[in-house]
Formats: C-alpha cells, structure tokens, sequence
C-alpha cells in the first residue's frame, strides 16, 4: 500500500492547506514541539473545524504529555525516533473514522428514509493514501499557501483562538453569547457571523472532548483549552 504525504515545515501552512482543501486530506501527523506553533494547539485548531484523525509525535513519551494528546483528542500518539513498523499501522486510523462515517450516514438514512449510502471501503493504494494528487500538485499547493499567508484576511489563527477561549472564559460558558463575545474580543474585521460559527464548533468540540451529546455540550465549562 502506498501513501502520498505533504510535508510542511510551518503548522501555519499547513493549517492553511488543510483549510483550504479539507477533503484532500485523511490523517494529520503533528509534532508536539514546533517552531511557531504549539502542536496541541494546531490538534485543538483541526479538531475544531475539520473531522480529521491527528496523531501526536514527540522525542518523548511522559505520562503527561501523551495525557495532554488523549485529552485533546489526538487518534495516536508515537515517540522518536519512529519505527517504521508503526507508520505503517498509521492506515489503521483512516479505515476507522471511514467506517464510522458510513455508520453516521447509514444512521441518517434509516432515520431520514432515504440517505445516499456511501461508497464501499475498498484496500487499494489509493484508499490507503494519507492523500491524493502529485507531488507537483502539493507543492503548487504549498506556494498558493505560502501566497494566501501574506494576504491578510481574517483566519482562527492560535491567537484568535485564544482571544475567543478568553472571552468566552470571562463571560462564562452559559451567558457566552456571539454578540458578548464579538464585543470583548473587539477584534477589526471579526464579525457576529465568524463568531457564531466559530462557537458552535467549540461547543461541538468540548462535547466530543468530554463525551456527552452537543445539547449537553452547551452546558460544559471549558477546562482543557486555555
């Protein structure tokens, strides 16, 4: 089986391809310590606005750490140097969350009376990819990711993020509204919109985190991230 793998040296390129061709990709591996971005951080960032397995690498395997990954929802956490006998268990993870996504849609079929079944898993190299296209398409990619970076326009950097986690924290989880939020965070160009969506998929989130259903969800303090 083979695997078509983009490698980035920034996680805010990577972040960027991901964002801009969520369906290009099955599996995110990340590692913990990186130069301008905190690895749980971009888990945190994937988990929030794509379905995507992430698997944590680092030099070391403390308790704490690989704590810190299972909490943040990582799918796998491996230590370096890394035996290639694990990499290629790596598919394992992409086979996973493709039966749980016919399972879901299979759910909403019989529930909906009549959903579109999804395509069958079949074990071919292709399926097995960590993703598809040429290595000169993913390094077209990469310099139209390169590109959009130094355009400015509004993204959910780390900071951002954690300007909103703030402001949500200092409202309190219950009253935090999009409205409130927008107003504390008093960011030029962040609109009600942005805010709205981007907190319906932190609720979605810390509900998946804390394994209760998102009605529930809306209830959960936010303890992990910060």
């Amino acid at each position: 089986m083979g695997f078509s793998v983009t490698k980035c040296n920034r996680a805010e390129i990577a972040l960027d391809m991901l964002r801009t061709n969520k369906n290009g990709y099955d599996i995110v591996i990340s590692d913990v310590h990186m130069p301008d971005m905190d690895g749980f951080k971009l888990l945190e960032l994937v988990g929030l606005e794509m379905d995507l397995p992430v698997i944590m690498m680092c030099a070391h395997g403390s308790k704490e750490v690989v704590m810190k990954g299972v909490t943040h929802d990582a799918c796998d956490y491996l230590t370096k140097p890394v035996r290639i006998e694990e990499l290629k268990n790596i598919w394992q993870h992409v086979v996973r969350k493709r039966k749980n996504e016919r399972k879901d849609l299979e759910q909403s079929g019989s529930v909906e009376g009549g959903a579109q079944q999804p395509k069958p898993f079949e074990e071919s190299d292709d399926s097995y990819s960590v993703n598809e296209g040429t290595s000169n398409s993913r390094k077209d990619e990469e310099e139209e990711a390169e590109k959009r970076l130094k355009k400015p326009r509004l993204v959910w950097s780390v900071e951002l993020h954690q300007q909103f986690v703030s402001a949500v924290k200092e409202l309190g989880f219950d009253k935090a509204g999009p409205k409130k939020i927008l107003e504390l965070m008093n960011i030029p160009g962040l609109t009600r919109e942005n805010v709205a969506s981007h907190l319906q998929k932190h609720r979605l989130y810390l509900s998946r985190l804390s394994g209760v259903s998102p009605q529930q969800g809306n209830s959960f303090v936010s303890s992990n991230i910060g």
